[in-house]
């Protein structure tokens, strides 16, 4: 990113390309649901405890089962998607690996046996966990609005970690959101913190601090006056030699 950009425009164009991979990321979803009656779904998605499944802990949450699941998803994957990347680009590729892994691995360990589960629902849990645990361990303004942001949107999914028979996979939601929290510790401190505002007080506080220690130092040797020169014709290094002294002459 050019560094003639103002912090304003950094922020928009890291919004608008968070926003854009969130987007892309949306429309393969749309392509895979397409896709999906000619794909082997039972192949590619989470059987819990069937090792021939696993290959569904890389392609369940491409899957989708309805229409109304990935418009759901695909709504959090932006909004989520979007805050995660424009104020933790770095943490969030990173993290991107152990929410999606997480969110497999949930519905594989913890899931009822003959249940098959896909949705890209535990990468949606794992960023909002992501968000909200970078926003209580950093704590700066950018991260605290937008853990805010995150749960006003989404902070209900806080309860759909928990078990419920209502046929939605709680073991994804669960994997996810603990990928998102191992992710928020690992990597907090990867993305730099932007700097903090300072108040008229501060400045002020600061300048009267650096008045009185500079009464307490000595003035640099260039702002001491001078009062004696050297004369203009002085060599360093000149030897001056003295006329020897008179031999002693012993007492009588």
């Amino acid at each position: 990113m050019s560094p003639d950009l103002t912090p304003a425009e950094r922020d928009r164009r890291r919004l608008m390309l968070a926003f854009n991979l969130s987007l892309a990321f949306v429309a393969l979803l749309l392509v895979m649901f397409v896709l999906q009656p000619r794909l082997p779904v039972s192949a590619m998605a989470v059987s819990p405890r069937d090792p021939s499944s696993l290959l569904g802990l890389l392609t369940a949450p491409l899957l989708h089962g309805s229409v109304a699941h990935l418009a759901a998803n695909a709504t959090a994957l932006l909004i989520l998607g979007s805050l995660a990347g424009s104020v933790y680009p770095r943490a969030t590729v990173r993290a991107l690996p152990l929410m999606w892994l997480g969110s497999g691995l949930g519905a594989w360990l913890l899931g009822e046996e003959g249940t098959r589960h896909l949705g890209a629902s535990g990468v949606t849990h794992g960023l909002m966990f992501l968000v909200t645990t970078l926003g209580l361990l950093r704590r700066d303004r950018a991260s605290i609005a937008t853990g805010m942001i995150a749960l006003f949107f989404y902070g209900g999914s806080v309860l759909t970690v928990l078990p419920h028979g209502d046929g939605i996979s709680w073991q994804s939601h669960l994997g996810g959101a603990l990928g998102g929290v191992l992710a928020g510790i690992l990597f907090r401190r990867l993305d730099p913190m932007a700097p903090r505002k300072r108040y008229s007080w501060e400045i002020e506080e600061e300048r009267e601090r650096d008045a009185e220690r500079n009464e307490l130092e000595p003035p640099p040797p260039a702002d001491v006056p001078v009062l004696w020169e050297r004369p203009g014709d002085w060599v360093r290094g000149k030897v001056l030699r003295f006329p020897p002294r008179p031999p002693r002459t012993p007492p009588d």
